[in-house]
């Protein structure tokens, strides 16, 4: 009783304060100050110094594994995929997040151990993969607490724990910081480090990412307008009905985020570029009638823009996965030449 109490007084204050109809940039500046800063305290960050680990050779694509740096101290393992059937580029790019599972492996087609996924898809589908064999450039990386970057003494005494992202969500929130936040900046570095490619067409970024992996999609889509088109599966609804009605993982609270917006209106953000959401109508975690809302809310602030049709959503049959149905070739549109992703 009291929680929801407090929830409702939350939207009180939203009202009060006329969030609703507040301007885009004042809410963005909002979210970035909830998230935490990552740069060094003299406002510089790191040179991304990226390298080259290994290279293999599929047949219609190769996979890079490379590695740059994000935030002092913190280095970013990724893969990234390049078409080799759609010319020499340069290439559309897309950011590829993951969701909770083992790690950036399980988007680009490979097992935990890094050998070849040749058994029956999961939830996310190989969507890399897929994106790629379209005609885009593909960085998975890894997000932080998975795979490759479990924090060490997870690796060494709790080699079942399946992700750290308790204990660096619960130390950085000591720190006045979130571990969305980092997510968030890591992203935002890792488009940096696709500027940095000669195959890749700087002005034709976009991003996908399901679950945990669309929260970060969805936040640095919201924060990094360079992302032109962004696909958001499993994710899109309230906090209300989804993040606060169930136990989540830690990396979904963002301190005092419900004062300024819902979840509607952080999505909302990435408007007036083009946006696509997706999500099974049987999901157990993110309830689709809630995720029916979001999409009322988020097409209204689209059509408030005159852009209605740089929105578009697709429910499926399906629980908490990747569909893909639509939104694979939606998004290889939207990055190509002629595509419509790019704003005025």
């Amino acid at each position: 009783m009291y929680l929801e109490k407090l929830y409702a007084e939350t939207e009180v204050i939203r009202k009060r304060n006329g969030s609703d109809s507040q301007d885009q940039e004042q809410l963005r500046n909002k979210l970035a100050t909830a998230l935490g800063s990552f740069e060094a305290l003299d406002g510089t960050q790191p040179a991304l110094d990226p390298v080259l680990l290994e290279s293999t050779d599929l047949g219609d694509v190769i996979r890079e594994r490379v590695e740059y740096s994000s935030a002092d101290g913190l280095r970013v393992p990724a893969y990234v995929l390049i078409p080799k059937k759609h010319g020499n580029g340069p290439f559309p790019a897309v950011l590829a997040w993951h969701g909770h599972g083992y790690g950036s492996r399980e988007v680009v087609g490979l097992l935990p151990d890094g050998s070849e996924d040749t058994g029956a898809l999961g939830i996310h589908r190989h969507f890399a993969l897929e994106l790629c064999r379209r005609g885009m450039i593909v960085i998975a990386p890894e997000i932080v607490g998975f795979g490759d970057r479990k924090l060490t003494w997870d690796t060494e005494q709790n080699p079942d724990t399946p992700n750290s992202c308790f204990p660096i969500a619960a130390a950085l929130l000591l720190a006045g910081k979130t571990i969305a936040g980092l997510r968030g900046y890591e992203a935002i570095r890792s488009a940096d480090y696709l500027t940095t490619r000669t195959d890749v067409d700087a002005s034709r970024i976009g991003c996908m990412g399901l679950s945990g992996g669309g929260m970060v999609a969805s936040l640095s889509a919201a924060l990094d307008q360079r992302i032109q088109a962004a696909v958001i599966c499993g994710y899109s609804n309230t906090y209300k009905r989804s993040i606060l009605s169930r136990r989540h993982c830690l990396d979904n609270y963002i301190p005092g985020i419900l004062l300024h917006a819902e979840m509607p209106e952080l999505i909302g953000l990435i408007a007036p570029r083009a946006l696509f959401i997706e999500s099974g109508i049987s999901d157990p975690l993110f309830p689709i009638d809630a995720t029916e809302v979001t999409i009322e809310r988020v097409s209204g602030i689209y059509a408030s823009m005159g852009v209605q049709e740089r929105f578009i959503s697709d429910l499926f049959e399906g629980r908490h996965e990747i569909s893909g149905r639509r939104s694979f070739d939606w998004l290889a549109e939207r990055l190509s030449a002629g595509g419509r992703a790019i704003s005025s």
